[in-house]
């Protein structure tokens, strides 16, 4: 696979978020800020990049009966690593966090491109592929909470952006089913732009 491919799937045609729906729990949960999303798309990436590199480097040497367990224990290392300089250098971001940065050890996306992917291809391509991974899921999750944010609190970056008090925020959007609504509208927006780029192509053909 060419770099280019590999790194732009992940943004593109295999998003976690908006294509591939995995690790779906924290994007509900944490996506009422765009500071919250910022944090955890940031500490995601770091671990999805890490640990796939480390596994690239070391697939060779796991025995096939244990990569599994392996592979768990070289991403909860990593993640102790982030939680812990979180703690200590983001505090007010990791309190907002909360249990949902030492959950990215069971997260499928960090998991499912270390057997997907990293335990079959060099570091580079490993390095490139969670990337790729990492901003998509990072751009995913800040565009969901950037919409939440807006209408549920009426600021973003914790920034007022409605003059003269001209939309009202609607609380629905900061609590649990907001989650669900803005998630299923912007899936169905994205679909929706699918199927016109594919009636286009059939169209020209």
């Amino acid at each position: 696979m060419k770099t280019k491919q590999n790194f732009l799937k992940g943004i593109f045609s295999e998003n976690p978020v908006f294509v591939l729906m995995l690790g779906m729990c924290p994007v509900l949960a944490i996506t009422t800020s765009i500071m919250n999303a910022l944090g955890m798309g940031v500490a995601f990436t770091i671990v999805l990049i890490m640990s796939n590199v480390i596994i690239s480097l070391i697939r060779k040497l796991i025995p096939n009966e244990v990569r599994i367990p392996a592979y768990i224990v070289v991403i909860a290392t990593l993640v102790t690593i982030v939680d812990m300089l979180m703690h200590a250098f983001t505090f007010s971001i990791y309190e907002s966090l909360g249990i949902f940065i030492p959950l990215i050890v069971v997260n499928c996306v960090v998991l499912g491109r270390a057997e997907a992917f990293a335990s079959k291809n060099n570091v580079f391509a490993s390095f490139i592929d969670a990337l790729g991974m990492g901003i998509g899921y990072t751009l995913a999750i800040t565009i969901l909470s950037a919409i939440r944010e807006f209408f549920g609190a009426g600021t973003l970056l914790g920034y007022d952006v409605t003059p003269l008090n001209l939309i009202q925020p609607a609380t629905i959007f900061i609590i649990a089913p907001g989650a669900f609504i803005t998630l299923g509208l912007l899936l169905g927006g994205i679909n929706a732009l699918k199927n016109a780029r594919t009636k286009s192509a059939e169209v020209k053909e």
